[in-house]
């Protein structure tokens, strides 16, 4: 998108680290920007809540309500979320940044998608459901547009901005429903009770816009659509689309079956027939609707084609008025210009627009006088030249509160807001109420909270307790929680089995986290291991989650590509109970560094004490232990420590003297531990730095008697000339056996 040259954010940068770069989406309750974590030197993206809403309380809490619930999840389908920020001027979520486009702008350009397109993106996003089902998050705003696509076709859900724990009620009857009308539920249409069904009937209309190219309600006024959702009849897929299959078919209705009880009531349920669709495609027949059978084809130019409640089941009555409880919608489809579908409906009197039309006129009046009011305010600050604000706000987060008042207390009127516990030192600021780089004047009151360290908790023994009145307990006490599950005989399903760090651990809350390992009951059932080796951690998540395995992750140095897995602790095809967790080795990228060990044969004539030296590239690298040598034959060696393969060259020096002489260059393959020799000459080295006895022996045979004399000289080489200095003559006289 363009970029906004007066948007005031651009170049920001937030709570010290968060460098703002351009605006790249807007919605209805938060502007997402492009920026830089100067920390951990990454693109990011950041989602700020708008001024206009940051005083109501309403929003402020959905907007709170979205960083809590991205926090617990962790799933490669789901964008991830890395920080978030509340003070007094500005909230942001600091989320993981997507280089893609959202799946609405492809199927907009696509337009009916080829079935296997189709199940490869549904499938994903039900993985990320199932996930954020699985710990007590429904969506309540699945479209399109909350979801992005990477150019590898990767799925990645965003935006839960109006997600609910759904255990903390279980119901919402009271909150006004929120979300896109096209892809609206009928209980969240009506205000009443949404759970993980909602998000499935979600899915199910975006099932039928990927397959059919159109969207199964669509009006101009957004609450005859809500009225259609609730009542009106579906027009079968294959009337859009004569060749969808049977089984695609039968998929898409159940899951946008009126009634909750009549849908998929777990994402798993509607993944597992997906997959069995997979399996056989033309033949795929599960026989949820028997009337489908048919009448598909015959029904294929029928204007009247009826909506198939499952057999067995009944249909839902809803009360049309219903809606009007909750007139609350996302109207970011009322400017959509999809094709229409022909639906009619009777017009009934109704005093709803008169109404909006008198709101909308007392908004135009309010807006108006505030307008002028600010306006006069403005000019009567623009006219005091006390009041211009030619300074900038300085950056006190970091800094002790003592050190910010005395370095910046005659310009600014500096006061403690609160004291609580934060992951700065004791005494440091972590908030100030003016974000750095913003206009201040002299004497401005600027409010600051300090921290008081990190609090230090111990982890309650929250044994055999329910996994949410545990995760309470935990979180009551500032603590981080994450779950793990696994099977146990002897503790119930959804009781905690164990944490790590175990019971009465201290540990800093607000800091750490505490693993809660929660039951899944008795395994029954045992599955084979998949080969996790040479994948990717992605990939194996995936496969892990459809073998109803878990993965536990070591990263370590490999000179394989970042994230591919080296290897694994049990072989693939070895039987295991469900829910086993197998623990695998990741590439870091950081290739392994190995040590080879070069040898080097020491001269039968050498005398003295020496060491080697190991250079690359001109820089001495390695130094090899000193080592004595008299009248023996042997070698020395030096280790030699690096990645890939690598070219030293080796000098030796006498240590007696001080000279140094070239050996040789050693090409060294670090991988296979081969050494390869380039020209050694280490008698050569030996001889330059006087480090040989040269011995040249001679014999002289004299006759005298019975007397042999023989005579051998020995010469020795000087540390100081090239020449021999002195020789020795030792004479040995044997007297002959008389015959």
């Amino acid at each position: 998108m363009k970029e906004d040259r007066n948007d005031k954010n651009i170049g920001k940068k937030l709570d010290g680290r968060y460098e703002l770069l351009e605006r790249i989406g807007e919605g209805g309750m938060a502007d997402v920007y492009r920026a830089t974590d100067v920390v951990d030197n990454k693109t990011v993206a950041v989602k700020i809540l708008k001024k206009e809403f940051a005083e109501n309380e309403e929003f402020l809490r959905r907007f709170r309500n979205e960083s809590k619930a991205i926090a617990v999840l962790s799933h490669p389908n789901i964008v991830k979320i890395f920080d978030v920020g509340f003070s007094d001027r500005i909230q942001f979520i600091v989320m993981e940044y997507i280089d893609g486009f959202t799946l609405n702008e492809y199927m907009d350009q696509e337009g009916q998608l080829d079935w296997r397109d189709a199940v490869h993106y549904i499938l994903q996003i039900l993985r990320a459901l199932q996930h954020a089902h699985s710990k007590g998050i429904v969506h309540r705003d699945i479209k399109p547009q909350n979801i992005m696509m990477l150019p590898d076709g990767t799925i990645k859900v965003m935006d839960f901005g109006i997600a609910k724990f759904a255990r903390e009620d279980g119901k919402t009857g009271t909150d006004k429903a929120i979300g896109t009308v096209h892809y609206i539920s009928p209980e969240q249409a009506r205000g009443g009770v949404t759970d993980a069904k909602s998000d499935l009937y979600s899915v199910g209309v975006m099932f039928y816009e990927m397959l059919t190219g159109k969207k199964p309600f669509d009006t101009d006024n957004p609450v005859s659509i809500a009225v259609m959702h609730m009542q009106a009849e579906v027009p079968l897929p294959h009337t859009v689309r004569p060749d969808i299959q049977t089984g695609l078919e039968e998929i898409i209705l159940r899951a946008m079956q009126k009634d909750p009880k009549n849908r998929y009531q777990s994402a798993r349920e509607m993944m597992d027939d997906i997959e069995s669709f997979k399996e056989d495609p033309d033949g795929c027949v599960f026989g949820y609707f028997p009337q489908l059978l048919g009448t598909k084809r015959a029904a294929a130019g029928d204007e009247k084609t009826r909506f198939f409640t499952p057999v067995d089941q009944p249909q839902e009555s809803g009360a049309p008025d219903e809606v009007r409880q909750n007139p609350y919608y996302d109207d970011d489809d009322a400017e959509e210009d999809d094709e229409d579908e022909d639906y009619e409906e009777e017009e009934k009197p109704s005093f709803f627009v008169p109404l909006l039309s008198a709101v909308i006129i007392v908004v135009i009046i309010v807006a108006s006088v505030m307008f002028v009011l600010f306006m006069t305010n403005v000019l009567k600050k623009t006219r005091s030249p006390d009041s211009a604000k030619e300074n900038r706000m300085p950056g006190l987060i970091g800094m002790d509160y003592d050190e910010a008042v005395q370095q910046y207390g005659k310009q600014l009127n500096i006061k403690v807001d609160t004291t609580e516990y934060s992951q700065q030192e004791k005494g440091k600021i972590f908030k100030q109420s003016v974000p750095e780089g913003d206009p201040v004047a002299k004497g401005d009151t600027i409010y600051v909270n300090v921290s008081l360290g990190n609090r230090k908790v111990t982890v309650p023994n929250v044994i055999e307790w329910d996994v949410v009145l545990a995760e309470q307990e935990l979180s009551a006490r500032g603590l981080n929680v994450t779950r793990r599950q696994a099977y146990d005989e002897k503790v119930p399903n959804g009781k905690v089995i164990s944490t790590d760090p175990a019971p009465g651990t201290e540990v800093q809350s607000d800091k750490d986290y505490v693993v809660l390992v929660v039951s899944r009951g008795e395994n029954k059932q045992t599955v084979e291991v998949p080969s996790f080796v040479g994948k990717t951690v992605e990939e194996a998540a995936k496969i892990a989650e459809l073998a109803g395995l878990q993965l536990n992750r070591d990263e370590v140095n490999s000179d394989l590509p970042q994230g591919q897995i080296i290897s694994q602790n049990t072989d693939p095809g070895e039987q295991v109970n469900e829910g086993t967790v197998i623990r695998i080795q990741i590439s870091n990228g950081i290739p392994k560094e190995t040590t080879v060990r070069i040898s080097f044969r020491i001269p039968a004539e050498a005398n003295g004490t020496f060491f080697i030296t190991i250079y690359q590239d001109g820089i001495e690298k390695f130094v090899g232990q000193p080592f004595n040598v008299d009248y023996a034959m042997g070698t020395t060696t030096v280790n030699v420590t690096g990645t890939g393969t690598a070219e030293f060259l080796a000098i030796l020096t006498n240590q007696s003297n001080g000279k140094r002489e070239k050996i040789g260059k050693y090409k060294v393959d670090f991988k296979s531990g081969i050494v390869s020799e380039a020209y050694p000459d280490i008698e050569g080295a030996f001889r330059s730095v006087d480090g040989l006895i040269e011995t040249t022996p001679s014999y002289t045979a004299l006759t005298d008697g019975d007397q042999t004399t023989t005579s051998s000289s020995r010469t020795w080489w000087s540390p100081h000339s090239e020449t021999a200095s002195s020789s020795t003559t030792v004479s040995t006289t044997a007297k002959a056996d008389d015959e």
